[in-house]
């Protein structure tokens, strides 16, 4: 069968190693997609670079609207970011009957859902794996390997500079700005980090994950958000004594309320297999109905991790190119007008366990005061630990692990806590996840 032509649109980090693995592949991936796949054509706005990765062989050009345009390309590759051009030139493809394949998270966390619209209007596909934890086929099994199950929750760590950061702390004792220059150094984390460490990275990420699991459109803008930055080692070194270890998290949970989305810093118990991925890897657990849990773990980023869920993608629609669109896949798992609109909660009324740690004097009647404000919040305490004074000082730690209640009582009961006279300065408060049931820690 005659090959299929695809475009690629940016030979970055990912668009490089996409080219070389389908080059060094070719054979193992015709044999897969029943029919060769070529690059025809390459746009990127530095030519030499481009023609220097690609060869006398394949179009260069430094305008991507060549790319979608062009009469012999039946899939586009977009790899190169970013919200504007990007999202031009998809529903450019997508007008001119072309599949696309792209890795673009924040694009598709922010207009996935006028994008498939479009897509479905013209009857082409826009495949994505790539978008999520790099190299790892989670969409796939969200989509189509759990296809049986009702999920329930999903929950991950989905950014690899965010884990390595908090491995970092908790395996050298390092504060939080030390991890990072750290990161910076080992080309982890970015001059300007902020996408990682402050968790919007992991929300464009749960939001996709959230859509495909619960049948959703996206709504990245009520994803709750929350990064690493306020972490200290302290609360790394605590949450360790009591059996945790605190990873960044992207969490999105089918309540009877609505759909729980955000991503936040969480203690796991460290029994957990997901609390026990270190370093820049990414592991997401999955449970649904029939299934149970599942783990799927690997790397979230890099050239040829990253290129293996993009040519992934370029073999399914090579598949597919020429089935009926009725018969595909869904963008988002269900019917396009099966939607749901099960609301996604507020964060202020999701239900979880806590960590708390505030410093208060050392004196009498000082817990019988914050256990008092708890109790008439019908907040119960789990586990409670109060650390020796040092020498010297009267002033103590308290850490406390609540049993499930929901957020807005735990902000109430935080502000009263620190009005306490005998309470220095502000309670942390980090929430806790078992992820070993729908509940967090229940009571007895």
């Amino acid at each position: 069968m005659k090959p299929i032509n695809v475009g690629l649109i940016g030979v970055g980090t990912v668009g490089s190693g996409t080219f070389a693995v389908l080059r060094r592949n070719q054979e193992e991936i015709a044999r897969r997609a029943g029919r060769g796949i070529v690059i025809k054509i390459i746009a990127d706005l530095e030519v030499d670079k481009a023609r220097k990765i690609a060869g006398d062989d394949t179009l260069i050009t430094a305008d991507a609207n060549d790319v979608v345009t062009h009469p012999d390309v039946s899939i586009v590759i977009e790899l190169i970011g970013g919200l504007t051009t990007a999202k031009e030139l998809i529903l450019k493809a997508i007008e001119n009957g072309k599949h696309v394949v792209t890795a673009n998270k924040a694009l598709l966390a922010s207009h996935g859902t006028e994008i498939f619209a479009a897509a479905q209007r013209k009857g082409v596909m826009v495949a994505f794996e790539a978008a999520v934890a790099g190299g790892i086929p989670i969409i796939k099994a969200l989509r189509e390997g759990l296809t049986a199950n009702r999920i329930e929750w999903v929950a991950g760590i989905i950014n690899g500079t965010s884990n390595f950061i908090l491995s970092e702390m908790r395996n050298k004792g390092l504060d939080f700005d030390t991890a990072l220059k750290q990161a910076q150094k080992l080309g982890y984390a970015e001059v300007d980090p902020a996408f990682d460490i402050e968790g919007i990275d992991a929300a464009h990420k749960i939001t996709i994950m959230a859509a495909i699991a619960f049948g959703i459109p996206m709504q990245l803008d009520k994803a709750y958000t929350e990064g690493i930055t306020k972490l200290t080692r302290e609360d790394i070194h605590y949450a360790g004594e009591l059996g945790y270890r605190i990873k960044l998290l992207g969490i999105t949970k089918r309540t009877s309320k609505g759909i729980e989305l955000r991503v936040h810093p969480t203690l796991i118990p460290s029994r957990r297999l997901i609390a026990n991925v270190e370093g820049v890897m990414n592991a997401i657990v999955v449970k649904g109905d029939a299934v149970g849990h599942t783990l799927y773990y690997g790397a979230g980023a890099g050239a040829e991790p990253t290129a293996s869920s993009v040519i992934a993608d370029l073999v399914d629609v090579t598949r597919m190119h020429t089935a009926d669109p009725k018969h595909r896949v869904p963008h988002l798992a269900f019917q396009p007008d099966l939607l749901s609109n099960i609301p996604i909660l507020p964060m202020e009324e999701v239900e979880t366990s806590y960590y708390l740690r505030l410093r208060a004097m050392d004196k009498t009647g000082v817990l019988a005061d914050i256990t008092r404000i708890l109790a008439e919040l019908n907040i119960s305490i789990g586990a409670m630990v109060q650390k020796e004074p040092n020498e010297g000082e009267d002033k103590v730690d308290i850490i406390m692990l609540t049993h499930l209640t929901v957020e807005r009582n735990i902000n109430y009961a935080i502000t009263k806590i620190e009005k306490l006279p005998a309470v220095m300065g502000n309670v942390t408060r980090i929430r806790l996840e078992e992820l070993n049931s729908n509940h967090p820690i229940k009571n007895n």
